[in-house]
């Protein structure tokens, strides 16, 4: 079997406020993946432009993720950190595998169901072969590890099915040209932590959203100490006090996202805060979770915001990491040319 370098890859869109949920189910997690592999992060302006986008607030929002990558602690010196559009590749690719991937894999996927709602045919063509984008993201640099939401997890799945076909459907051109008997890894996702998947703060029921007409739902990365502080004060809770095993949070959704955000921000487990704070009112528990919040969280803000003024700098930042990803990407898709058949100058 073909031996692939490990490597990282991920990406976040630019479609609005950045929040806990995207902090702590993909930011975060970035964060400390630096520490053991080689990473790329890619801001995903493409994928946002799937739904109308207003063109100067999509510049702000490119420059603010990428503000939050470097506030949270990726490292754009030591590791890619680049903007989508930026690498003609991605497209380039993309629409080789809108010719290997099949309709039905497509019409499988859940969330252009979601997003496209009742009225499917006013939905655009590109959210529905977003995935193709997304196999593109990740196979370009032939990534063997995604860290991802469980939202994202099917996605992923099809991303694997697509290199598994282009891997058979062109096995023997890939050996006569040299890859051995696979050209692209099947990668492998990572979901794992407290918190992939971060709940509303006034609804444990549904997911942490930009979309949300509540502000009070959700922490914003761009929000000071004060606005982290009254969120978490007034986030939802019920009357009983905390359990002190998790079997007590299975019918309490509230419960269990404000614990699991806990252990989360303090790198722990959810047994491990229930060990320390079962039997606790909420009003005890809060006011840790204020403390933890702040300091994790306010930080970033400030260095956000710092970094915000200075767009010239963000852009360099930006400019530098797509040079880096667009000598990779090129490879790529120089081998893939060559392995499909296509006639290139050299």
């Amino acid at each position: 079997m073909a031996q692939f370098k490990e490597l990282v890859f991920s990406g976040v869109q630019p479609t609005g406020n950045l929040h806990l949920g995207n902090y702590l189910g993909a930011i975060k997690r970035f964060v400390t993946m630096q520490e053991t592999h080689d990473c790329i992060y890619c801001v995903v302006d493409m994928h946002a432009i799937t739904v109308w986008q207003d063109p100067k607030e999509l510049k702000r929002q490119i420059r603010e993720v990428t503000a939050a990558f470097i506030a949270a602690g990726i490292d754009p010196k030591k590791h890619i950190v680049f903007n989508q559009s930026q690498v003609a590749q991605h497209a380039e690719l993309a629409w080789v595998f809108n010719c290997v991937a099949r309709m039905g894999w497509a019409n499988r996927m859940t969330q252009f169901k979601e997003k496209a709602g009742k009225d499917r045919e006013n939905a655009s063509v590109g959210l529905f072969a977003y995935p193709m984008l997304m196999a593109s993201d990740i196979l370009v640099y032939r990534a063997t590890h995604v860290p991802v939401g469980e939202d994202q997890k099917q996605h992923l799945e099809l991303t694997r099915d697509i290199a598994q076909k282009f891997n058979n459907d062109f096995a023997e051109s890939i050996a006569e040209n040299g890859y051995g008997d696979a050209f692209f890894p099947i990668t492998e996702p990572l979901i794992h932590g407290p918190a992939t998947r971060v709940m509303s703060l006034r609804d444990g029921s549904k997911k942490m959203s930009k979309s949300d007409p509540s502000d009070y739902s959700r922490i914003n990365l761009t929000d000071d100490a004060d606005t982290i502080a009254t969120k978490v004060r007034k986030a939802k809770t019920d009357p009983e006090p905390l359990p002190s095993e998790i079997e007590g949070l299975k019918t309490r959704p509230e419960a269990e996202n404000l614990v699991a955000i806990y252990a989360a921000l303090t790198n722990t487990t959810p047994e491990d805060v229930l060990r320390d704070h079962g039997g606790s009112q909420f009003s005890g528990f809060k006011a840790a979770l204020v403390d933890v919040s702040v300091t994790k969280l306010a930080p970033i803000a400030d260095e956000m915001r710092r970094l915000m003024a200075d767009p010239s700098h963000i852009d360099a930042v930006l400019a530098d990491g797509s040079d880096r990803a667009r000598v990779l990407a090129a490879q790529t898709m120089d081998a893939v040319k060559d392995i499909v058949g296509f006639v290139r100058s050299r």
